[in-house]
């Protein structure tokens, strides 16, 4: 009889010891917030990666795991391109036109990730933050608002905050890409709300 009882606690044993083992394999980013800032610092600051997929303007995917899923994805920090696929919103206007300009400057290509210093490194849905720089040297996120393709995000502060909203006023005044042709109407209704007198006349 004792036998059989040392029997099964060994069993008992080795059976939560896999356990164990199978949850850290499981658990592939930190619990607290201030330990995940950190982990992305590590894992993605300064580096390397290729662009895999455009959503759409201002969010991409990289090919490098994240989590449960086989590649990460980046929303650009500080800009806000117009939808494509917003359950709300369908697709809007200059919405597809931007959506394939970051095709073009990124897709395939290797781009360099930086995040912002001080600053929280994940949005509301999980996404990454980023400031992605292309292979020529320049910041997508700024080429977007330079050319027309995206509004400066003024809902979320950010280490170049100033700087973003100067670029989108630069493309406006010189009524680049979007500019040239949008109605107030149809803006964003978050920069509606905050720039209550932005294109009337």
């Amino acid at each position: 009889m004792g036998m059989i009882s040392f029997a099964l606690i060994l069993a008992a044993f080795f059976v939560l010891l896999d356990h164990t083992c199978a949850k850290r394999k499981l658990r592939t980013r930190p619990e607290s917030e201030e330990q995940a800032r950190a982990y992305d610092f590590r894992k993605y600051h300064g580096k390397t990666f290729m662009v895999v997929n455009v959503v759409d303007g201002d969010t991409i995917d990289i090919d490098i795991p994240d989590g449960q899923y086989n590649n990460t994805r980046i929303r650009l920090w500080g800009v806000d391109t117009p939808e494509t696929k917003h359950e709300k919103y369908g697709v809007m206007f200059f919405g597809p036109e931007a959506t394939e300009f970051t095709r073009k400057l990124a897709h395939g290509k290797k781009v360099q990730i930086y995040l912002d210093e001080g600053n929280r490194t994940r949005g509301k849905y999980g996404r990454l933050l980023a400031y992605v720089k292309l292979p020529d040297d320049g910041f997508l996120n700024e080429v977007l608002l330079s050319e027309g393709f995206a509004y400066a995000d003024l809902r979320f502060h950010h280490s170049f905050y100033n700087k973003y909203k100067q670029l989108e006023a630069a493309a406006r005044s010189q009524k680049k890409g979007l500019w040239e042709n949008v109605t107030r109407e149809q803006l964003p209704e978050w920069l509606q709300r905050m720039k209550p007198n932005l294109l009337k006349k």
